[in-house]
C-alpha cells in the first residue's frame, strides 16, 4: 500500500551536512507516522527520529538530538532528516519507514513499510 524509496546519501566529513529524503506513494501518507532508523556496519538497527503525521510530537535519540531535525511535507509526500554537525560514528544505511497509525514510536516493530535504504559515510 506504501512505498517508500530513500536518497540523498553521501560521502561527506565530519563536521558536515547532509539532507534525505523519503519519497513515499500512496494517498494513505499524510496520515501515517513517520520514523528514520539507521544500522551501521556490524550493529543492530537503531531509532534515529520520528514524527508524527501532523509535523509534531517529533522525537530523537539521544545521539543525534540537536543535529538532526526530522521534517515531513505531505503534499511532496516526502518526510527529510536533515543531518548537521556529521559525526563518522554516524556512518550507516538510513531507512525511512511508515506506521499506519499516526502516533509516532521509537520501536522499529511500530512500523509496517520500509525504504530500501540510502547510505551515509561521514569520513574523519
Amino acid at each position: 500500500q506504501v512505498q517508500l524509496v530513500e536518497s540523498g546519501g553521501g560521502l561527506v566529513q565530519a563536521g558536515g551536512s547532509l539532507r534525505l529524503s523519503c519519497a513515499a506513494s500512496g494517498r494513505t501518507f499524510s496520515m501515517y507516522a513517520m520514523g528514520w532508523f539507521r544500522q551501521a556496519p556490524g550493529k543492530e538497527r537503531e531509532f534515529v527520529a520520528t514524527i508524527r503525521w501532523s509535523g509534531g510530537n517529533i522525537f530523537y535519540a539521544g545521539s543525534v538530538k540537536g543535529r538532526f531535525t526530522i521534517s515531513r511535507d505531505n503534499a511532496q509526500n516526502t518526510v527529510y532528516l536533515q543531518m548537521n554537525s556529521l559525526k563518522p560514528e554516524d556512518t550507516a544505511v538510513y531507512y525511512c519507514a511508515a506506521r499506519p497509525l499516526s502516533m509516532p514510536s521509537t520501536s522499529e516493530y511500530s512500523y509496517d513499510y520500509w525504504g530500501q535504504g540510502t547510505q551515509v559515510t561521514v569520513s574523519s
